[in-house]
Formats: structure tokens, C-alpha cells, sequence
């Protein structure tokens, strides 16, 4: 089921999601300072272009605080561009959320969004 539901998002509107990540990546990757965020664009890229069946978890159990290095690098993401993803996927997220046919839709850009807040620390799993 989630194959169909990963064609739907890509035709709907989820390629161009992915070529965002995509193109924000590799300007990113053109700077050496930015490598680390590029890096991170390129994750969410993956995530934008399959997202049904993929879930976003911590790296650390939840018993172990995660690296201060990783928390630095989450805020330099929030203060420089992150905020807008976030938000981005917040829009999107309600607005599909307001027809019962996209609140799949809907849910897999609240996904997006958990991950745009703080990239640095997760990875993505498959079920």
C-alpha cells in the first residue's frame, strides 16, 4: 500500500518537494562551512521522496542527551532556514489535513516537518 501512496505523493507534488531538498543540498555542498546542512538537505530529500513507510527516529536512546555538537548545529539550522521548513511543512500539513482524501497527505508533511525542526540526530527507518 505505501508504494501506491509514494507514487501518489510524487505525483502530486512530492518530486518537487525532493527537488527543493535537492537543490538546497548541493548549494549548500558548494560552501565548505555549509557541507554539514547540505548533508542534512539531502536526508530530507530522501524522506520527501518516499515518505510512506519511512518513520524519523533519534539516533540516542532516549536515556543518552544527544551531543552538544548536534544541538549547536540544530539551532545554526533553525536560525538560518530551518524555521521556514518547518513552517513550510506546518502550511502544507494543515491545509491537506482539511479534505479527508489528503490527511495521509497531510500527515507524511507533519513528518517532514519533525525532521526539518531537527535534522541533525535522526535518521530515517523503514517499516
Amino acid at each position: 500500500m505505501s508504494i501506491i501512496f509514494n507514487l501518489l505523493w510524487i505525483v502530486l507534488g512530492g518530486f518537487f518537494v525532493f527537488m527543493g531538498y535537492i537543490i538546497g543540498g548541493i548549494a549548500l555542498c558548494c560552501t565548505i562551512i555549509g557541507i554539514p546542512w547540505g548533508i542534512q538537505c539531502f536526508k530530507m530529500a530522501i524522506l520527501a521522496l518516499f515518505p510512506f513507510g519511512s518513520d524519523v527516529t533519534s539516533r540516542y536512546p532516549d536515556s543518552y542527551p544527544t551531543s552538544g555538537l548536534n544541538i549547536l548545529l540544530n539551532i545554526v539550522w533553525l536560525l538560518f532556514g530551518g524555521i521556514w521548513v518547518v513552517f513550510s511543512h506546518l502550511a502544507w500539513g494543515l491545509v491537506l489535513c482539511l479534505s479527508i482524501i489528503f490527511i495521509p497527505f497531510g500527515i507524511q508533511h507533519f513528518k517532514l516537518m519533525k525532521l526539518g525542526f531537527t535534522p541533525f540526530g535522526r535518521h530515517i527507518v523503514d517499516h
